[in-house]
């Protein structure tokens, strides 16, 4: 028997990195999905105040094991 992915797509941001913005997505995700497999980040974009990154912020498509 075949297995079936279901694909959301999520935002998130950290002040501190992407990688960190996307381990919050996997996170907070998590909470609500149960088998999530993958992450694929399909943009990063950041924040700026003045001339310092703020925020990192990613759109992310997070995938799961229907069951």
């Amino acid at each position: 028997m075949s297995k079936v992915v279901k694909v959301i797509e999520v935002l998130a941001q950290s002040e501190k990195s992407w990688e960190d913005a996307a381990a919050n997505a996997v996170k907070a995700a998590s909470k609500s999905v149960k088998g999530i497999k993958g992450i694929n980040i399909t943009n990063m974009s950041a924040k700026v105040d003045g001339d310092k990154i703020v925020k990192y912020r990613i759109n992310a498509k997070i995938s799961f094991l229907i069951k």
